[in-house]
């Protein structure tokens, strides 16, 4: 997993990678939004979404705290990062600032 995540964030396009749990109910109320974002800009991101429980190195690595933790990565630079949920146009507008 390692070697092919660090090859996905390396994009020239953003990568918006969503640390969350099964178990998290604002993961669960971000998933949609995600979704959201994913249609209107299309090719123009990558949503990645990893779950802390299953890859604790990765989010170890990254230093997850909380769930979600969103990070953008532009050409494997981490370029921005939030815990929490935010609303499909300010990550809209988050991408759209990356490209």
């Amino acid at each position: 997993m390692k070697a092919s995540f660090n090859s996905i964030i390396r994009s020239e396009n953003p990568v918006l990678v969503d640390f969350y749990a099964d178990w998290c109910g604002p993961c669960k109320v971000l998933a949609p939004i995600l979704s959201d974002v994913k249609k209107e800009l299309g090719e123009k991101v990558r949503i990645v979404k990893i779950d802390v429980d299953k890859n604790q190195r990765l989010a170890s690595k990254f230093q997850v705290r909380g769930v979600p933790t969103l990070v953008l990565f532009k050409e494997g630079e981490q370029v921005w990062r939030q815990s929490g949920v935010l609303q499909k146009n300010e990550l809209i507008q988050l991408v759209n600032k990356h490209l």
